[in-house]
């Protein structure tokens, strides 16, 4: 393998939240909690919602601890309640979880941000911060309070990988070799139960982090995404990203930081990253094309010519699925091929 893996693909993939780093229980502090559920400010409420195109109440609680904490919410305000150890509000902490019945029962959830506020999906404002003492109304509805991190800490196995020996990749899967050997030269770690979970999506947020470690672009202005607060952790990357017209964000002013990152998309990300259909222009010319990418298709360039650089055969199908989402696996493959090809 050349060079092993350089100091480039370490910086693509060494970010402070890690999108590919362990997100285990033990891992995700209160505060880590509390600013990932931030931004996702401004989504709006959808009935039976539990994604960043619409959340209620619980849907939005566990989609939270999910994807930054590894822990697994019951569905319902009422089954959440159920979960995790009471606290009194006299010690409410960043990341617990508070409940209100504002309909004669356990109603609502809502997740503590500190300062005798909590932020929560409301059908009228969306995801929203409010104060638990509101005395016109969330304050006459208060019920309790549910620490559920660190009653989860104790289950999560701790054991890390560092031989790319995860539970749930075989050494028959596509992109075992890039998955192994990113995770031996420790730049990408797995989740609890020695899992890698190859199938997660990643976002689009995770991926402008990314990108922007290998070319340390620094944006002129800050993030004015809706969606982006301007202390996120990604939010200069995404800033940047934007200027330099690698990652765009939508017409409707969100970015859609916490989007699934399409297929199509990954495609176009690394070439205008990695220059990879400039340079394998006459691979680009002659490679087999899947069958549901049209050479008129606004990624076809892209999309083949990272079929041609493919050192996995992660990408050696005859259909590319432009609009599924990119997974932790393909998104392994896809680097790891970017720089191996170079």
């Amino acid at each position: 393998m050349k060079k092993r893996i350089t100091q480039m693909i370490i910086a693509v993939l060494l970010i402070s939240v890690a999108p590919f780093m362990t997100t285990q229980a033990s891992a995700a502090t209160g505060n880590e909690i509390v600013n990932y559920a931030k931004t996702l400010q401004g989504v709006p409420y959808q009935y039976g919602g539990s994604t960043p195109s619409g959340f209620d109440c619980s849907g939005y609680t566990s989609y939270v601890y999910k994807n930054i904490a590894g822990i697994s919410l019951n569905r319902t305000a009422a089954t959440q309640y159920s979960q995790g150890t009471v606290v009194s509000k006299a010690n409410l902490q960043p990341g617990d979880l508070v409940f209100f019945d504002n309909l004669g029962y356990t109603s609502h959830v809502g997740i503590y941000i500190g300062n005798s506020q909590f932020i929560s999906a409301t059908s009228s404002k969306g995801i929203a911060i409010a104060s638990i003492n509101d005395p016109y109304y969330w304050g006459k509805y208060y019920l309790g309070a549910k620490r559920v991190a660190s009653a989860s800490v104790a289950s999560v196995t701790t054991k890390t990988v560092t031989d790319g020996k995860f539970t749930d990749v075989s050494s028959s899967h596509p992109a075992y070799v890039a998955i192994k050997e990113l995770n031996i030269d420790g730049v990408i770690n797995g989740f609890e139960n020695q899992q890698f979970r190859p199938n997660a999506e990643v976002t689009r947020g995770q991926a402008a982090a990314m990108v922007n470690r290998v070319l340390k672009l620094t944006p002129k202005n800050q993030s004015r995404f809706s969606d982006v607060p301007t202390n996120h952790t990604f939010a200069k990357d995404i800033a940047a990203m934007n200027e330099a017209g690698i990652l765009s964000g939508y017409t409707t002013g969100r970015f859609g930081l916490n989007d699934s990152l399409t297929k199509s998309q990954l495609a176009v990300i690394l070439d205008r990253a990695f220059k990879i259909s400039a340079a394998t222009e006459n691979q680009v010319r002659t490679a087999s094309i899947y069958n549901d990418v049209p050479k008129t298709y606004w990624a076809h360039d892209p999309i083949v010519a990272l079929k041609a650089i493919d050192q996995t055969t992660v990408f050696q199908t005859s259909y590319y699925q432009v609009n599924a989402e990119a997974s932790r696996a393909e998104f392994s493959a896809a680097v790891y091929s970017a720089v191996e090809s170079k």
